[in-house]
């Protein structure tokens, strides 16, 4: 017959299995919920710029100079990935204040009415052979117009701060017609063509 001191060490060593498989279930979603990761954009490292051709001639630059955005990044499922960002056009600047504020009126951005230009991921994916190049679908709204538009996204670095904190960068260069978000005045001495560039880089939150 066992002894109550031999059941009383079985019964421990069966709580012991017990807690240890519940330590190494609990690691495994621990870790399961740290393969997302989220940043947040750092707008004074970060650049939002665009170009118009003017009179058909030269290109002409511009910047936002508020924007805010995050970006959750699944390292394991890129599909599980999102974007969202957000540029004040009130913000606009292309190194004219008399230009700014024609740019800042109805003729164009209209700013006091559509205040933001948005941009919400609906798909990330990872494109074929360069696990640093990313095809990111989403809806653009500008100028109270909404379109799903698709931009190749460049990771361009990873590493750490000067505290010690996470960052990751990203680049993309696309083009819209200004035309199809409404914004039709001065066509000709103005392109319809728009290019866009936006440069960040994001803090692990």
């Amino acid at each position: 017959m066992k002894t109550d001191f031999g059941r009383n060490v079985q019964v421990f060593h069966i709580g012991v299995l017990v807690l240890a498989l519940f330590i190494v279930g609990l690691a495994g979603i621990t870790h399961l919920a740290d393969a997302a990761d989220t940043y947040e954009i750092d707008s004074v490292h970060s650049m939002v710029i665009f170009r118009a051709k003017h009179n058909g001639i030269s290109y002409n630059y511009g910047r936002f100079n508020e924007f805010t955005g995050e970006i959750m990044i699944d390292e394991s499922d890129m599909s599980k990935s999102r974007v969202a960002f957000e540029v004040k056009t009130a913000s606009v600047d292309t190194g004219n204040e008399k230009r700014d504020q024609h740019l800042r009126s109805p003729d164009f951005f209209n700013a006091k009415q559509f205040p933001v230009v948005t941009f919400k991921s609906t798909k990330v994916s990872m494109k074929e052979g360069n696990a640093d190049m990313l095809a990111v679908t989403g809806d653009l709204e500008l100028h109270g117009v909404k379109k799903s538009i698709t931009v190749d996204v460049e990771i361009t670095g990873r590493g750490k701060g000067q505290q010690g904190e996470s960052l990751i960068g990203f680049e993309t260069t696309f083009a819209i017609k200004r035309s199809e978000f409404g914004m039709n005045y001065g066509m000709g001495p103005v392109s319809d063509d728009i290019r866009i560039t936006v440069s960040v880089e994001a803090v692990h939150k």
